[in-house]
């Protein structure tokens, strides 16, 4: 049975990656600090869990023992994270690093963590410019990218079968930062509205968890050095991520479209950018392989797993969701417009089934 090792795998990438794994015949291990963020599901289904800390060396070192035919690194976030690694692998067939698409920078230097947003005009090749590298703080708006950008040196310079993937804004159960969260909140609640900045137009391509273990899974099976792209096989604007929720929850609202000088705040959203950032995949789908489904045919993991457990979702002072979830401006817009009503272009509704 082939041996699969994911560092730090509790997330909603390394849950995916375990799930796919695990469902095609891999003995999975996964690791991570504590044992209560293990899925019962992962466990049921005979993956592992394995306490060890990936910062630490000699917890690093056991966790991996004599080696593994896939180790996947989802707790990387430094060139000396990466360094740490590289004496361990040498008996490892295929090692993927989990990266983020946070590295790219536009003609003018500025990446998705800028004070300033990127303009990307056209799809993002794995070619297109990066911050440089970077070795100071990373869990900063700067330090981020550059650490990881650092980090893929790091790997991408050894002699190893690394693979690193830049992942976009993924979704899927566990995620850390559940950014349906801002419809899905207003569904359960019973709005009657929903309000998009810029008539929904912007996008920010999303990042299936289940779509990144297919390319896991296809990497493994082709080992080699190099950087793939991962993001679903279509790049969603908000209006119609707004649709895949209300959909998937049985929901229905009046759409107001809001024109470009609204309002900043009013009508905003996680993929909320102008022109759209949307990531190159011709290189993934060169490998072989094959996306699991669209954002609409695979958010509904992201959705269930929000409603399943209050426990699941943001907290009501979530620095990233109490703005975008905060209805004052959207009430005072209604009271303001009695005469808004629904029409054929600005309602979606979907029979529920």
């Amino acid at each position: 049975m082939k041996r699969a090792l994911i560092l730090g795998g509790t997330g909603v990438l390394g849950q995916a990656a375990a799930r796919r794994l695990v469902a095609q015949g891999w003995s999975v291990e996964v690791t991570g600090r504590n044992s209560s963020k293990m899925p019962a599901f992962l466990t049921a289904a005979g993956a592992r869990f394995i306490t060890s800390d990936r910062h630490k060396p000699a917890a690093l070192a056991r966790a991996i023992g004599p080696g593994a035919e896939l180790v996947i690194d989802a707790a990387c976030y430094t060139a000396a994270h990466a360094a740490a690694l590289l004496p361990l692998l040498a008996d490892v067939d295929s090692i993927v690093m989990l990266s983020s698409k946070a590295v790219y920078v536009d003609e003018a230097g500025n990446h998705i963590n800028s004070a300033t947003a990127p303009h990307f005009p056209s799809p993002i090749k794995e070619s297109n410019p990066t911050m440089a590298p970077g070795h100071g703080p990373y869990q900063s708006p700067e330090g981020y990218g550059s650490n990881k950008v650092a980090a893929e040196h790091v790997f991408l310079d050894s002699s190893l079968p690394v693979t690193v993937i830049r992942a976009s804004k993924a979704h899927g159960a566990g995620a850390a930062n559940p950014r349906e969260w801002v419809f899905v909140k207003r569904a359960l609640e019973g709005r009657t509205a929903v309000f998009l900045a810029h008539a929904g137009r912007g996008a920010d391509h999303t990042t299936a968890a289940a779509n990144t273990a297919a390319l896991i899974e296809t990497i493994a099976a082709n080992p080699g050095t190099r950087i793939l792209n991962s993001a679903d096989p279509d790049a969603p604007t908000g209006l119609e991520i707004a649709r895949a929720v209300a959909a998937h929850l049985g929901h229905q609202w009046q759409e107001i479209l809001l024109d470009d000088d609204a309002a900043p705040s009013l009508g905003d959203h996680p993929w909320n950018h102008i022109p759209p950032i949307i990531l190159d995949t011709t290189a993934s789908l060169a490998l072989g392989y094959r996306p699991v489904g669209t954002y609409a045919q695979t958010v509904g993991a992201a959705i269930d797993w929000l409603t399943a457990s209050e426990g699941n979702r943001p907290a009501a002072d979530d620095p990233r969701f109490a703005a975008l979830t905060d209805y004052t401006l959207e009430d005072q817009y209604l009271s303001s417009h009695p005469s808004t009503s629904p029409s054929p272009q600005s309602m979606h509704r979907r029979p529920l089934s």
